[in-house]
């Protein structure tokens, strides 16, 4: 009996998501199985990697990116109609023709990204970069209705729309890789035709060694890393502000809406700050794995910073709350 109020209640409580986002994140998830089925099955390898690999990880971030959006689109209760279109409209001009020209490379055995070999290629990869753009615009035009919305949880309000923007920019990093290395543009300005435009490296050509999953580059610098990092803020920000509400059951000082709205604003500024740090980190030529003086100490004083504002405010907080200051008192 109470399984079945459990999925009465999981059915009440998703029947406001936006459908076809919601489909298409289940969709992502079984490429994602299909691709890791490859990843076993096909020994096929480009620049060192199996050719399903990039599937596979798209896949995944697609099934986040569009499960996220879904609930987000659910949550609103203004311009529904308008949102419930713009998420159609992802999915169909950005979610589908992106994922689908990665496969289909990938089943060709052929790079996806970069590629202009062949005429087919080379459209292959237009039609990726202008779903690219539309994806971008959607995000930001979902983003913006989404702000204008009316919510009882002051947290979430912020939370949705800086998670957004701290995606966008993450979206933003890959058009730094299309950007002709210097090499590439030398030699275009010796009016020579190239195979390969752009990349995601720097400091050293795409398909050294890399690291285990996510294939960032463990000898050069990888702008990947950013754009992985600042597009999941669309997860991570909400997911704080789930979490802090969670908590404020077992931890007085976060009962007030005040102090979680503050404390998720601080966790999208350490955030923003990570994807700043790690962006900075790989034009500079630097591997993730390889931070140097300088990037440490840049990591340690955001470190630093965002715990002094979390610690600030929980006490500022805690002084609030009647019961903590009478228990305070007690104790001394």
């Amino acid at each position: 009996m109470s399984a079945l109020l459990q999925r009465r209640e999981l059915r009440k409580v998703t029947s406001s998501w936006h459908k076809p986002l919601a489909y298409c994140a289940a969709a992502m998830a079984m490429l994602a199985l299909v691709s890791a089925l490859g990843l076993v099955v096909d020994g096929r390898t480009l620049m060192g990697q199996s050719v399903w690999l990039k599937p596979f990880k798209f896949a995944v971030s697609f099934s986040l990116y569009a499960i996220t959006l879904a609930w987000m689109i659910g949550q609103g209760g203004r311009w529904r109609r308008t949102l419930w279109c713009l998420g159609t409209v992802a999915v169909a001009g950005f979610v589908i023709p992106e994922i689908a020209a990665i496969t289909f490379q990938a089943a060709r055995g052929v790079p996806s990204h970069f590629n202009f070999s062949t005429g087919l290629d080379t459209t292959v990869f237009m039609v990726m970069g202008g779903a690219a753009y539309l994806g971008w615009l959607l995000t930001f035009a979902m983003g913006v209705f989404l702000v204008a919305q009316r919510r009882v949880d002051r947290a979430m309000a912020w939370a949705i729309p800086l998670g957004l923007i701290i995606s966008l920019a993450g979206m933003s990093v890959g058009y730094l890789m299309t950007a002709p290395t210097s090499y590439q543009a030398e030699q275009l300005a010796r009016g020579l035709s190239l195979t390969t435009i752009g990349a995601h490296s720097v400091g050293a050509p795409d398909g050294g060694a890399s690291m285990a999953v996510t294939g960032w580059e463990t000898g050069s610098g990888d702008l990947r890393v950013a754009h992985f990092v600042g597009l999941h803020a669309m997860q991570v920000i909400p997911l704080v502000a789930i979490g802090l509400r969670l908590l404020a059951r077992r931890l007085p000082a976060l009962s007030g809406a005040a102090a979680r709205t503050a404390l998720v604003i601080v966790a999208a500024f350490g955030y923003a700050g990570l994807t700043g740090l790690v962006l900075w980190q790989a034009q500079r030529g630097q591997a993730l794995l390889r931070p140097d003086a300088l990037t440490l100490q840049a990591a340690l004083g955001l470190c630093g910073l965002v715990a002094a504002c979390v610690a600030l405010i929980l006490a500022v907080s805690a002084r609030r709350v009647p019961g903590l200051r009478v228990r305070a008192f007690a104790e001394r």
